[in-house]
């Protein structure tokens, strides 16, 4: 028995000896710190725009945590990232150009100065990070690195590319190359707006589309959220010349597929040091009410543990957030829940923020609507202090704020696209189901609508209220969780692979 044991140990010594783990580069415009890369003392990188951020960084830590050899390609944002002095870990590259030498913020300046840095830091990966660290797969994420897969296609290297958002450009191959992006090599790889004759002949007068380039070329893709795939597929989005097309053939072709991301873990109302007072599914009822009168006191909003308190999370874009449909209503929803005490915060920035500001100077409701600019700490203290979210959102690929509202017992008001399709059904107070509450017409009376169901919810008696949200808090933990958005990345590198990476994670 004994002899069998240790041949058996010997057989499984061996095949991980035979199979090396493969190289993962993750190539990405963001990433929000990282446990893995910030080991024995380097610096940890923090360039963050939105939720991209979050998911790359949570691939990296997590993947390495599990024995993977992970690489990480982004920008040298100079003026964001370091002083020059700080040791970096040797699997982060730093893309350094000027482009990127003076930004605030990942995403600043004008469309042209974007598209730049975006091709500044593609001619990076491709000329220097690639052949430098010789990857087996090469993430790549939303359109600053869509030209990448065509070049890791021309070198043989599989890839992935995660769809973020709609966002997407358009350029000729001789502005690429005027960039130092030696285009001619992968000519044949990218997506042209009409069917190409030669290389000379498409170089100045035949345009390129990005995101559709990355979808031809990549081997595979993923939204971050399965709704969102279908949605895409059926033409509910505009995806620009070709991008719908070549994301309709790869789905055919079982090549495509959308994965929920997850929350950062250091969203957990019972360990975040940002909150009035922590709390878990349990102890929820007396600690919100805690982080409400912190909240209201920072915001200047009246004093009353009992108001119902309506967040606004996410930046104020009314081309994509929803932010217009609740400028229709919010003085006249404010005054038909006066008797309640209704309050409204926003913690958030965007070019809507004037009209709130307007609306609430206008009349005089300071003390009833509160608005902050975008603070990360703030905007904690306001999910455990909030009872409801708004994301009335035209298109979602995926959002994580209204998981991150979940996880603190504020339930979302949510237009049922995309992401927020699969992550909120609307609450059923008699079949205790549902977490959130849903509109499908995309109009201010369907905000409307929604916000008088949580209103009906919230008039409730408190101990049936203080039951669904421990449900609802619990369900959040068990179902948001980074294990399943891992898992199903895994999955896809080990389609790329050729192999079952999870089993072989399993056995170390």
């Amino acid at each position: 028995m004994n002899t069998l044991r240790v041949s058996a140990n010997s057989s499984v010594s061996k095949i991980k000896r035979k199979l090396r783990r493969p190289r993962i580069l993750i190539v990405t415009p963001e990433l929000n710190g990282s446990r893995a890369l910030s080991r024995n003392g380097n610096f940890t990188p923090c360039a963050k725009a939105g939720g991209l951020a979050d998911i790359a960084t949570l691939l990296v830590d997590e993947l390495t945590h599990q024995g993977l050899d992970v690489h990480v390609a982004m920008p040298d944002y100079s003026n964001l990232l370091l002083d020059g002095s700080a040791s970096i870990s040797r699997r982060l590259h730093l893309c350094a150009d000027r482009e990127f030498y003076y930004r605030r913020s990942v995403y600043d300046g004008s469309p042209e100065s974007n598209r730049r840095a975006a091709l500044a830091f593609q001619r990076e990966v491709i000329h220097h990070v690639i052949p430098r660290i010789k990857p087996d797969i090469v993430h790549c994420h939303d359109w600053m690195t869509a030209l990448v897969p065509a070049a890791a296609r021309s070198m043989g290297i599989k890839s992935l590319f995660t769809i973020h958002n709609l966002h997407d450009e358009r350029t000729n191959l001789a502005e690429i190359e005027d960039r130092g992006i030696d285009a001619a090599r992968f000519w044949q790889q990218v997506h042209f707006s009409r069917q190409p004759y030669s290389y000379e002949e498409s170089r100045h007068q035949n345009t390129v589309n990005w995101m559709a380039s990355a979808v031809h070329a990549s081997d595979r893709v993923n939204t971050v959220s399965p709704s969102f795939m279908e949605e895409m597929v059926h033409g509910q989005h505009p995806g620009g010349d070709g991008m719908v097309d070549c994301l309709r053939a790869k789905h055919y072709f079982g090549c495509a597929s959308g994965i929920i991301n997850a929350p950062d873990p250091s969203y957990d109302p019972r360990t975040d040091p940002s909150i009035a007072e922590n709390y878990d599914a349990s102890s929820h009822q007396a600690a919100k009410i805690a982080n409400k009168i912190q909240l209201q006191k920072i915001l200047g909003l009246e004093i009353d543990p009992e108001a119902p308190l309506l967040l606004w999370p996410s930046r104020l874009d009314p081309m994509q957030k929803g932010c217009q449909l609740l400028a229709e209503i919010l003085y006249q929803v404010v005054s038909d829940y006066w008797a309640l005490g209704l309050q409204i915060a926003f913690v958030a920035d965007g070019p809507f923020r004037h009209v709130f500001d307007g609306i609430a100077d206008h009349h005089n409701l300071r003390h009833r609507i509160g608005i902050r600019g975008f603070n990360e700490n703030l905007s904690r203290l306001a999910n455990a202090a909030a009872d409801f979210v708004m994301m009335p959102s035209a298109y979602e690929p995926c959002g994580l704020a209204q998981m991150v509202a979940l996880k603190y017992g504020a339930l979302p008001i949510v237009h049922n696209t995309g992401g927020l399709r699969d992550t909120v059904k609307h609450l059923n107070w008699d079949q205790s189901s549902g977490n959130g509450f849903t509109f499908d017409h995309h109009t201010s009376q369907g905000l409307r609508w929604a916000i008088d169901e949580a209103m009906r919810f919230y008039i409730r008696p408190a101990h049936e209220r203080a039951r669904h949200v421990s449900r609802i808090i619990h369900e959040s933990n068990r179902d948001f969780s980074p294990a399943h958005t891992v898992k199903h990345y895994l999955d896809e590198y080990s389609h790329l692979a050729g192999r079952n990476l999870s089993a072989e994670l399993d056995l170390a």
